[in-house]
């Protein structure tokens, strides 16, 4: 095992509680992080990266930055990168270099400096709709819902003549669906780190998370995950906003339990090229997890918004099949969601929340991103 790890992005929300497992596995850290304002809030140095990490503020695109990083690491878990479905559809070019270019950057100082194992972060938004089943028992992948759909509010999956879907566990073995833009540069990334790790013999693997929760998130971040944008709207006294019916299902997974995984991913040979889940293998409605949070932070009286509206780019249902990752990544998820829950609402009890929602929401409608 390497005693030195590169942790790009390691400074923010699932980076820093990497670089915290690693440091407290007796692993030299150093991270790579440009501290994005949307991100970091205009923070300097964010107070929940340890001081024992190396701090190298820089950006993945600099390929002087990422060289400096490099020296002396003998892994590198890459985790650098723009996230948000919405503001991908938009930013199009940004989130491109970002994702893109980015890891394209790091892949090339790699062929200068190769390193003993490479992690690489991929997302579940790369399946775009999860598997469902067929009436008659099959398992399919779905087509994406037509936009004609969803103006009805059909807002579950069905076939071309109407027959609906019933949502099951996604396998990797789904192909991928790449509805947005943030779903592409995934899988762009997770694909650059396989075929560059098998071309210069760099053991590689790839992780798709699933929706990741837990302290530290950015709450002042409209394009983050669905919990920390709930969050922002309850510490502020609004109601959380649900598109479609608030019925669609995702898989929440702790953040603690994603730096598990790529502590595995690290040490693991028999993972070596592969693509493994890391989420729950639960699935909950984003209606619940609503009232569920409401209910951790002791809030009353802010039933969810639900807008029944879509946003471009959103998927119905996606959840985790984790037979693979479990049997061959030894990942196990350990942090039980209603015990994650409540450590969520006690961090969130000391946080203070921009509530950008709306104009997000706003800036969406207007490029006709909404219906």
């Amino acid at each position: 095992m390497p005693t030195r790890v590169l942790v790009t992005g390691g400074a923010g929300f699932i980076g820093s509680h990497v670089t915290d497992l690693l440091l407290e596995r007796g692993f030299a850290v150093r991270v790579l992080d440009n501290l994005d304002p949307q991100v970091h809030d205009g923070n300097d140095t964010p107070r929940h990266l340890s001081a024992e990490a190396e701090l190298i503020v820089g950006d993945v695109r600099d390929p002087d930055a990422v060289a400096r990083a490099l020296d002396g690491a003998g892994a590198v878990i890459h985790l650098a990168a723009s996230v948000g479905v919405g503001q991908s559809m938009y930013e199009i070019a940004s989130y491109t270099e970002v994702n893109d270019l980015g890891t394209a950057v790091l892949m090339e100082a790699l062929l200068r400096r190769p390193v003993e194992r490479m992690v690489i972060a991929s997302s579940m938004s790369v399946y775009g709709e999860g598997s469902a089943r067929h009436p008659d028992g099959t398992i399919v992948a779905p087509d994406d819902r037509t936009a004609d759909q969803l103006r009805k509010g059909r807002w579950d999956l069905e076939t071309a003549d109407g027959t609906p879907l019933a949502p099951v566990p996604t396998a990797e073995t789904k192909p991928p669906a790449l509805g947005s833009i943030y779903a592409l540069g995934k899988f762009v990334q997770e694909r650059m780190g396989l075929i560059t790790g098998r071309a210069y013999g760099i053991p590689t693997v790839a992780l798709r998370f699933f929706n990741v929760f837990g302290p530290r998130q950015a709450l002042s971040n409209p394009y983050t995950g669905v919990l920390a944008i709930f969050a922002a709207r309850l510490l502020n006294g609004r109601p959380p906003m649900v598109f479609e019916d608030g019925l669609q299902r995702r898989d929440f997974v702790h953040v603690r339990d994603v730096a598990q995984a790529c502590l595995l991913a690290l040490g693991s040979e028999r993972a070596v090229g592969g693509v493994y889940n890391v989420g729950s293998g639960a699935s909950r409605t984003i209606l619940s997890i609503a009232d569920d949070l409401a209910a951790a932070m002791n809030v009353s009286g802010l039933a969810p918004c639900v807008t029944g509206k879509a946003r471009a780019g959103d998927i119905r249902h996606c959840f985790a099949d984790p037979t693979k990752s479990r049997a061959e990544l030894g990942f196990v998820p350990a942090v039980d969601f209603r015990e994650g829950l409540a450590e969520l609402a006690g961090w969130l009890a000391t946080e203070i929340a921009v509530d950008r929602v709306d104009q997000a929401t706003a800036e969406l409608e207007r490029r006709g991103l909404v219906a």
